[in-house]
Order: structure tokens, then sequence, then C-alpha cells
């Protein structure tokens, strides 16, 4: 199903990136519709794909120790089997936050989180004795974040006028 999004979709989309626990009620009255439309069209947001769930931002800083890695993955072949290896394989460690493949001098970036350090290279020893596929890695460790967007910014990826 595709949705063709108008400026109250957006805006939508926009509030309930900024609060998912809205009432619908008071989201109808931030994007200047009534209840009843409002609540249709983020049904339709929902079932067209472009709302994926609803969840809570926790702080890792207050859950307890924690260490943030960014590793740079590089794979032994590229044959379609060795990426779905590897992506089977990370799809199965909870400490694997994001993956993405990339382009450029490497094939997947990951942001991982563990409670310690010690914990990271087990993971990445596990990793190399089941041979998944990596080739070599480069680890990062995060030392501060001055920045965390969670909110996509759709008024300029929505925008067709050159920036």
């Amino acid at each position: 199903m595709t949705v063709k999004l108008d400026r109250i979709d957006v805006a939508i989309l926009t509030e309930l990136q900024r609060d998912g626990r809205v009432a619908n009620a008071q989201l109808a009255s931030r994007v200047g519709l009534s209840p009843s439309p409002c609540l249709s069209r983020v049904k339709r947001l929902q079932e067209a794909g472009y709302i994926e769930g609803y969840s809570a931002r926790l702080s890792l800083a207050r859950l307890g120790a924690s260490v943030t890695l960014f590793v740079e993955v590089t794979l032994d072949n590229h044959r379609r089997d060795s990426f779905e290896r590897f992506e089977a394989a990370i799809s199965a460690a909870p400490e694997v936050m994001e993956c993405h493949q990339v382009s450029g001098g490497y094939d997947y970036l990951l942001r991982i989180a563990v409670p310690r350090l010690s914990e990271f290279q087990q993971l990445m020893e596990s990793w190399l004795n089941r041979e998944i596929g990596i080739a070599r890695y480069v680890s990062y460790v995060v030392t501060k974040t001055p920045l965390n967007r969670v909110e996509v910014p759709l008024q300029h990826l929505l925008n067709d006028e050159p920036h």
C-alpha cells in the first residue's frame, strides 16, 4: 500500500516522532484536524508502513555501566551466501544494536552495546571461531555522544527543493 504524504501526514509523523504517547485528541489539535480524521490518518500511515512501531528511548547511562562501539567489518568474500551467513549470525546477537551494509573500504558498520569491553572481545572471538565470514574488523569505542538524534528529519528529506 503506497500513500502519498501530504503536509498533514508529515505533521502527524513529526509529532508522533516527538511523542509517540500523545493522545489522539492532542495530536489532532497539534496538526489542525478533528480527532476522528486524525485517527484515520494515523491508522492509514501505520497500515502503509510509515509507522513501524512505538517504543521508549532508554538511557544506557542510567541503566548501569555500558560500552558502545562502532565496528567496521570486512567479509572474506562477497558471495550472496556469505552476506546471508554473516547477517544471520549478527541478527542473533542482542548486543548488535544496528547493522548497516555500506559501500567503501569495508562491508558493514555495526553499533554494539556491551556492559564491558571484555564482553565485546568475547563476542568477536566467538564470531571468528564460528567462521561467519569475517576477514577483518576495526572497532571504535565511543567515549562521548554529543548528538544522538532519533527523529527522522522529514521536512528536509521530503523537500523537493535543493538546499
